[in-house]
């Protein structure tokens, strides 16, 4: 479980991850070794998964966005151990999660503009093993994306 001082940890890494070790430290009032050692421990705890570079994929030319709902056949009992590992080696699918329902599988993919997308689609998409249907869902504004949890 989270005591406080790894909230404060972990609250200062979502406001400034790229901040230096002795930084962190000071703002904390640890040392540099007991701040690396609480890190550690939420490293082995799986809390802290790591610290990554936000890329803003429209400012690289990809203008399109769109979510896939993705039905798989129900009659394959391996449908999804087929569909998703193909699906992970479209570079241009960014995110791939599983439902339970009516829809399967929900890809959210992108493309630099409306004919990237409709080759993407047809040459790729399509191509996925056990669909038996597929909704797109064109994104037009992101209104909130939250990273930062409430601590």
């Amino acid at each position: 479980m989270l005591d406080d001082l790894d909230r404060r940890i972990l609250r200062n890494l979502q406001d400034d991850p790229t901040q230096s070790l002795p930084d962190l430290a000071d703002r904390l009032g640890l040392t540099s070794s007991r701040l690396s050692r609480r890190l550690e421990k939420l490293r082995e705890g799986g809390v802290l998964l790591g610290v990554r570079a936000v890329i803003d994929w429209q400012a690289l030319g990809y203008a399109v966005e769109v979510s896939l709902r993705v039905t798989l056949d129900k009659t394959n009992p391996r449908a999804f151990d087929e569909f998703i590992p193909a699906a992970r080696e479209i570079p241009e699918v960014l995110e791939i999660q599983t439902f339970l329902g009516q829809v399967d599988v929900r890809l959210s993919v992108i493309a630099r503009d409306m004919a990237h997308y409709q080759a993407l689609y047809r040459d790729h998409i399509l191509q996925l093993p056990n669909i038996t249907d597929i909704e797109a869902l064109m994104h037009v504004a992101r209104i909130t994306t939250r990273t930062a949890l409430p601590l």
